[in-house]
């Protein structure tokens, strides 16, 4: 184990714009029973992180270090940890909301919220994915049960959880429709959107119908739309996890179903995560990395909400 002590960590001290994160040097945590520390190689950055960094959310008032996407190497296991060895490669999402930290040097977590990582990406790689790729999954399979031959339409496919809900989709035999600009249009096709659809000249609604599921990555007055290119019995899934009581009487209405759900960590989704990697069915589109000093570039690259894929903080 190495003798270390100290580590750096994105931190802020008030909320607002990218200028209040500041690189800072803590105590290196130890992990507790059941836990794992990893050193950190790879840590994506997500819209929970620029929109917690702005309004606190559920974190409430700093400081706090934010980041859930870890990818790294163990470097120490607490009492009871049986999964993994000190050296071995893993990638996980800390536990949502309030196991945040990721964009440190290091950084514990229980054991169950992280898998081997796949040999076939690389850190940096593995990195982008826990967050979206659990969200999607735990939306489309665990949630509404996508299965081979349905229609699912999923809002903001070229984002970071849209682009994995894609090829999630696909990977399940899934027909997949995907909103997106018509710039990302080529992308969206090259992931395997089967029709494309963009929400600046098309209204969804129109040319959307008998969907089987609906990915929700927008909320507000989406989410009740969506419900209406539903065929009976269908589901929309917003991962959202608050809005408009609307949305669960408008579903009602139609005979459809409305959920609205936060992502979990999951060793078992991880897995799953892990195995569509290794069977060449899923990969990260990552539009940018930055060192993990630079974070504040990264959060301000993400407040322009015109991203395709995911950014990646590289702690190296």
């Amino acid at each position: 184990m190495s003798t270390v002590k100290t580590m750096r960590v994105i931190s802020q001290d008030v909320l607002g714009g990218p200028e209040v994160l500041r690189t800072v040097e803590v105590e290196r945590p130890a992990p507790r029973p059941n836990e794992v520390l990893v050193r950190v190689r790879a840590a994506g950055v997500n819209p929970t992180d620029w929109k917690h960094r702005q309004h606190g959310g559920f974190l409430g008032e700093p400081p706090f270090t934010l980041g859930w996407d870890v990818s790294g190497v163990v470097e120490a296991v607490g009492i009871g940890v049986a999964r993994f060895r000190p050296g071995d490669e893993v990638f996980g999402m800390l536990p949502y909301p309030f196991g945040h930290g990721s964009h440190a040097e290091y950084v514990t977590g229980p054991a169950r919220a992280f898998a081997h990582k796949p040999a076939s990406i690389d850190h940096t790689q593995a990195g982008a994915l826990p967050l979206v790729s659990l969200t999607a999954w735990q939306a489309l399979v665990e949630t509404a049960d996508l299965r081979e031959g349905q229609r699912v339409l999923i809002h903001a496919a070229a984002g970071g959880v849209g682009h994995v809900a894609v090829q999630i989709a696909k990977a399940r035999g899934a027909h997949v429709i995907g909103t997106a600009s018509a710039g990302k249009h080529d992308f969206l096709r090259s992931i395997g959107v089967d029709e494309p659809v963009d929400y600046r000249e098309t209204d969804f609604a129109d040319v959307v119908k008998d969907a089987d599921v609906v990915l929700d990555t927008l909320g507000e007055d989406t989410s009740v739309r969506s419900l209406r290119v539903l065929r009976p019995g269908g589901i929309v899934v917003s991962i959202l996890p608050v809005g408009s009581d609307e949305f669960p009487r408008e579903a009602e209405r139609l005979g459809v179903r409305a959920v609205r759900m936060l992502v979990d960590a999951s060793h078992s989704g991880m897995r799953a995560v892990a195995e569509l990697v290794e069977a060449g069915k899923l990969r990260p589109t990552i539009e940018r990395t930055f060192p993990l000093a630079e974070a504040a570039r990264a959060h301000a690259l993400g407040d322009t909400g015109r991203t395709t894929g995911k950014l990646v903080l590289l702690a190296d």
